[in-house]
């Protein structure tokens, strides 16, 4: 070859970039770290729970023994005391009638087999392992202690794995309609029998998934679509509506306000805006956790929800897509990527 003849190098492909994204836990026993990190919840100086010795006490004692909780242990069996179940008896006698007028066909055909398998009934509180164990054997869902609020992302983190995470304790006495705090009776009276639907399981697995990695900007639009529709979904059936989300089904109020076309005297006289479902436009609101919705998004059914988020996921600029291997309990990516450090 000639000195001066040009030397001629093969083309080759340029190596896709790795991409950095947030820490997120990718084995079953890494949603520990998640969980110990509950968020304080700024309550009012009057709350009565805050005032209560013995209330007080008894909160320190399950949070105890749900810190001393990890992935793979036997759930906490909780003890609940006379007080407690009393509670419990008081809200779920008052509320269960509300249920039978407005929550949704999917919740009705669950409550019936959580009362007569787990024993659902105002006459004690069931317990996390019977619960689980229900969740598991239907849409493959499991209940996972925490001491309170978590951050979006964490609990979002957590739906990946079909893991929800949820609180023991139980609301003051004196106040049995009313917590600013997520307690027991919000979470498996509200959630529990919804995440045994498949649909519903489904798109909240899904919406866990995306949260995988993802910038604190979507993080924040995901959570919206999870709390206006998993907190405080409906569906119009029949020309009525009928609630699917914890938020409404816990509250013996604000489920009323929501689904009742008149207003019964006593009560507020305004109504809500009902908006048609969209994802894509819930992902952009915000929404007030201490007070009723100012709007609801209304769809014609949980199934409908399902193919609204998955669309809404499918249009997010994801660095990768993650699947769930539940043998395993791992999650697997479809490219490399390098996880930050959990700050």
């Amino acid at each position: 070859m000639h000195a001066d003849t040009p030397h001629f190098h093969p083309t080759r492909p340029h190596a896709p970039s790795i991409p950095t994204v947030p820490w997120y836990p990718r084995v079953h026993t890494d949603l520990d770290i998640c969980a110990v990190n509950a968020m304080e919840v700024e309550l009012d100086a009057d709350d009565p729970g805050l005032n209560d010795p013995a209330y007080v006490a008894r909160r320190a004692i399950l949070r105890t023994n749900v810190l001393n909780y990890r992935q793979g242990m036997p759930l906490p069996y909780v003890e609940y005391n006379e007080l407690e179940t009393q509670t419990w008896g008081t809200i779920y006698r008052t509320i269960r009638p509300k249920w039978l007028q407005y929550a949704c066909e999917e919740y009705h055909a669950v409550l019936k087999l959580l009362e007569r398998e787990i024993g659902y009934s105002d006459a004690a509180i069931p317990q996390f392992r019977d619960i689980s164990a229900f969740l598991e054997a239907t849409t493959g869902f499991s209940l996972h202690p925490v001491t309170g609020y978590l951050s979006p992302r964490d609990f979002l983190n957590g739906l990946a794995f079909r893991v929800f995470f949820c609180t023991q304790y139980i609301r003051h006495h004196s106040v049995p309609f009313y917590t600013q705090e997520p307690d027991i009776c919000h979470e498996i009276m509200g959630h529990v029998p919804m995440f045994a639907d498949a649909d519903f399981a489904d798109f909240s697995h899904e919406i866990g998934l995306a949260s995988l990695g993802a910038t604190d900007d979507e993080i924040v639009r995901l959570a919206a679509v999870y709390f206006i529709s998993v907190e405080f979904g409906m569906y119009r059936r029949n020309g009525e509506l009928k609630a699917f989300g914890a938020g409404l089904l816990s509250s013996i109020s604000e489920l009323e306000f929501a689904c009742n076309p008149t207003r019964p005297a006593g009560g507020r006289d305004d109504f809500a805006d009902y908006r048609t479902w969209c994802p894509f436009e819930a992902s952009t609101q915000s929404y007030p956790v201490t007070e009723y919705q100012p709007y609801y998004y209304v769809s014609e059914s949980v199934a409908q929800v399902k193919a609204g988020v998955r669309a809404y996921i499918q249009s997010v600029d994801r660095p990768f897509i993650a699947t769930y291997n539940p043998t395993t309990k791992t999650i697997l990516e479809d490219r490399p990527v390098h996880v930050l450090l959990r700050a």
